[in-house]
């Protein structure tokens, strides 16, 4: 349960007693008499995609000072929880979207009467309302929303005479054949597309996540006391597992008995094979646009919106994102949720996103980003974008890629394996 304390303070007769009050209780607001400084941990942004938007806010807020400090992502959580755990570390800080069940003893959710519950529901994308509003209190607010999104090699669409990349997932086996090479003992030349496994395959427990949701599984029950994605549900008066069917056409893509078969294990890493050209397709997140441009500079590629199931009545889309929240360690929540506050209002969130080039998690900046040649599709889909919620996301992670090489792997089956990984996550869980 996330707690915010809350202090009002008095007209008192002797400054030093209002001064003693401000520091003697952690979330109050600072005595008018003296500055605050505050200090933020980030951890993909550089110092000076911060500090003009300091000084913006400093111009309104003069009393608070912030320190923006870029961490490296490898050891970011770990320097996070040691520097918390000895009663140090950052006021406020960057948190993924799917710690917050970790963190919840460890942070102070926003004061009530600074940020409206219904203010998230009208501003910003369905799923930050979703991840970031708990018990009715909101516990991270972030500046962008990335979505999963399909990336294509023009050059090879042009060769086989596709004009257009896949809308659905039907379109996408049909032209997954036409993109595939292979020669006479089909071993694959040229993949389609990189999926079917795990460890080869950037961000491949994402990419089943979506597509079990998409094909209509629940992932966790209602009080995110259990994995139920291996559950059934009606369809047509029988009963239909999505969950397994998800993983069945998944991993059909590394299956060499399978007509869509056009990926194994032995493939080099999918970001490496879509920007070397030996493969067509891929699936990842607009942050790696600057990647594939920097690895390969002539490739010519498009992006194009996630395929959807043709007999869906709704898109869901896969999202990938950052929020910022206030430590519990922290003497000055207040002012630090003040700043999280203004930075994520409409102006200061657009000048981040122009200087980042991060596709917006405000609804009211869709339309303003849509039509941007780089994140306009992210941007688009962020308003259909959707997660789970996920107790321990690193452990869940291996748990996924352990269950899709299980089965490519031949060593277990679709229903043993999936039954496997419900029975880790629920032990998780408890």
């Amino acid at each position: 349960m996330f707690k915010i304390k809350t202090v009002t303070l008095y007209t008192f007769i002797i400054p030093l007693f209002v001064f003693s009050l401000a520091i003697a209780f952690p979330g109050c607001k600072s005595s008018p008499l003296q500055s605050t400084e505050l200090e933020f941990w980030g951890v993909y942004d550089d110092s000076d995609v911060f500090n003009e938007l300091i000084q913006d806010f400093n111009a309104e807020f003069p009393k608070t000072k912030i320190k923006y400090y870029k961490k490296v992502y490898a050891t970011y959580e770990k320097d996070l929880l040691e520097a918390m755990a000895s009663g140090r570390g950052p006021d406020l800080f960057m948190i993924h979207h799917t710690w917050v069940p970790k963190y919840e003893n460890k942070i102070w959710a926003a004061p009530s009467d600074l940020i409206l519950i219904k203010d998230i529901q009208d501003n910003f994308v369905d799923v930050v309302y979703k991840d970031f509003v708990i018990d009715d209190q909101i516990v991270a607010l972030p500046l962008s929303v990335d979505t999963l999104a399909l990336y294509y090699n023009k050059d090879i669409f042009n060769t086989v005479g596709i004009s257009q990349p896949p809308e659905t997932w039907e379109e996408f086996l049909d032209v997954l054949n036409k993109l595939t090479i292979k020669d006479d003992r089909d071993n694959i030349i040229r993949a389609g597309a990189s999926l079917g496994t795990a460890r080869n395959v950037n961000r491949s427990t994402d990419i089943l996540s979506l597509l079990m949701m998409q094909s209509g599984a629940q992932m966790v029950n209602q009080n995110k006391t259990e994995a139920v994605f291996d559950e059934a549900i009606k369809l047509d008066n029988e009963n239909f597992y999505p969950g397994q069917r998800a993983l069945e056409f998944y991993i059909d893509f590394a299956n060499p008995l399978k007509s869509s078969y056009t990926w194994n294990t032995r493939m080099h890493y999918s970001i490496d094979a879509f920007y070397e050209g030996s493969t067509a397709m891929m699936f990842n997140y607009s942050y790696h646009l600057p990647t594939i441009r920097a690895k390969s500079p002539y490739l010519n590629f498009g992006v194009s919106k996630m395929p959807q199931i043709e007999s869906s009545e709704k898109d869901i889309d896969y999202a990938n994102y950052w929020g910022m929240t206030v430590s519990r360690n922290s003497k000055s929540s207040e002012q630090a949720w003040e700043f999280i506050n203004w930075i994520t209002q409409k102006e200061s969130s657009q000048k981040y996103l122009e200087k980042t080039k991060k596709p917006t998690a405000r609804r009211d900046l869709v339309n303003w980003q849509k039509n941007d040649k780089d994140v306009g599709i992210f941007a688009e889909q962020s308003l259909s974008a959707q997660s789970w919620y996920q107790v321990d996301s690193l452990s869940i992670e291996n748990i996924f890629a352990d269950m899709i090489e299980s089965i490519v792997l031949g060593e277990e089956t679709i229903k043993k394996s999936i039954e496997k990984s419900i029975n880790q996550i629920n032990l998780l869980m408890k």
